[in-house]
């Protein structure tokens, strides 16, 4: 009989008067005896609804029943048929709005920690199992990925599988894009997605870092010079976006791409150890409600500020995930909701000095259904800080499609695709980011697997 206990087990994790002040990770992961009690409570249902809510269709219930026999190898190995990043998505994934969304067990309580084991089976696999995955024989097929983040990484892994010779392009020095510069240590610890870039170099991909392509070498030289039959396009969502009010320019304003990228790939919180500076001061305001929000907020609570979120909605519109504003606020961090900045005053050096703002009320629903937030008259009021980081999401970075004149887009920047990442020009296929704007690591990953389903059938001699 499977257990029938209505709420999962719970994630052990650091206390949060210690976290807070450490980048360790907070989620500890479930020990192989929670994660077994866990797997039994799966019902193993014959029509698999949490499939359904998986971007990339991984088996759920064949690999939980895995678990729960104690084959962890088992199960690792029925994850990575589908998922090329299990490690990753086991802490990453929004798997309260997809895969755990559908399962029959959170009709009547909590829905099985799905992510939880997902996890567990990819870190075990990692610690104390063995890692490999067939690929078959060269087919003499090249292929261009632009980009190392999620999406690049899946269709890579995908194309060599299947036979296909593969080099990723990476603009910085280090390959795993928005995984090593945009998610914090203490959510997603980097020596982990090291290791899981190197199960895809063992696939035999090659990736080539510092290399912008747009700069050193155009999407069309990649398919007419270098001699490539496809190039996939999963370049992200890297440039960041402004509310455009007075005061942006100034010293101690940071957009959350260049304020993570310092924290996480740079190491800013080790100065003077690594090299590189992040000034943070006593008082913080993020601007925003998503995830990389939460990650600003967090970073900057770590090196010792007092961290304000700042919010124009409440907080049942908030598209952060839950658990993320559950732990940002049990560490310390203050939520200012129904408050949107008008300006940001400087004091006579061009330093932030403070955030003037307005509080606001909901009114009518917008396009989207979300209350649309208005100001409530006579409510302007100055909020002291000396940072404010900017985190109202990101659009693609212009530079491919400027030196691919043919490449179709939208007016708002992103790469035109049919829904298996065909471009509309010969032989490009794009995905992730870089066509949605910015989304989840998941259905980035998505995304890649679908473009790598479309480049093996459109290459098939």
């Amino acid at each position: 009989m499977p257990n029938m206990s209505l709420k999962k087990n719970p994630m052990p994790e650091q206390e949060p008067s210690i976290r807070a002040a450490n980048f360790k990770e907070v989620a500890l992961g479930y020990t192989r005896e929670i994660a077994m009690e866990e797997a039994d409570r799966c019902l193993n249902c014959k029509h698999a609804p949490c499939v359904t809510g998986c971007p990339v269709n991984v088996p759920i219930p064949s690999f939980i029943a895995k678990i729960r026999e104690g084959d962890f190898q088992a199960a690792y190995e029925i994850i990575r048929t589908q998922n090329g990043l299990p490690a990753i998505c086991g802490r990453v994934c929004p798997q309260e709005t997809q895969c755990e969304s559908k399962c029959v067990r959170g009709i009547k309580g909590e829905p099985v920690g799905i992510g939880r084991l997902e996890r567990f089976a990819a870190d075990w696999a990692m610690n104390e199992g063995t890692v490999s995955a067939e690929t078959a024989p060269k087919n003499g097929k090249r292929a261009a990925v632009v980009g190392s983040g999620p999406a690049g990484l899946t269709c890579a892994a995908d194309l060599a599988c299947a036979g296909w010779d593969v080099t990723v392009y990476e603009a910085l020095h280090t390959a795993g894009g928005v995984l090593m510069y945009g998610i914090p240590e203490f959510r997603l610890p980097k020596k982990l997605v090291q290791k899981e870039i190197d199960n895809i170099r063992a696939l035999g991909v090659k990736i080539v870092t510092n290399a912008v392509i747009g700069r050193a070498l155009t999407v069309d030289e990649l398919l007419n010079d270098e001699k490539y039959d496809a190039v996939f396009v999963g370049s992200g969502a890297g440039l960041p976006n402004f509310q455009r009010i007075p005061g942006e320019s100034l010293c101690g304003v940071y957009s959350a791409n260049e304020f993570l990228t310092r924290i996480n790939l740079m190491k800013a919180y080790t100065f003077p150890q690594a090299d590189t500076p992040v000034k943070v001061g006593q008082r913080v305001a993020v601007i925003g409600g998503g995830n990389v929000a939460m990650d600003a907020a967090r970073c900057a609570k770590r090196l010792g500020a007092e961290v304000s979120i700042v919010y124009r909605r409440s907080e049942a519109e908030m598209p952060a995930r839950a658990e993320e504003v559950h732990h940002a606020k049990e560490e310390g961090v203050n939520f200012l909701m129904l408050t949107n900045p008008t300006a940001i005053k400087g004091d006579e050096n061009g330093f932030v000095s403070a955030m003037t703002c307005v509080k606001m009320e909901l009114g009518e629903p917008d396009a989207r259904g979300r209350r649309r937030p208005v100001v409530i008259e006579g409510s302007e009021f100055d909020l002291p800080v000396e940072t404010v980081i900017v985190a109202i999401g990101n659009s693609p970075n212009p530079l491919i499609k400027k030196t691919t004149p043919d490449l179709p887009t939208e007016t708002w920047g992103g790469i035109t695709t049919d829904d298996m990442g065909r471009c509309g020009k010969l032989h490009v296929y794009a995905g992730g980011d870089a066509v949605t704007g910015a989304a989840t690591v998941i259905l980035a990953m998505g995304a890649g697997k679908k473009a790598a389903k479309a480049i093996i059938e459109d290459h098939q001699d």
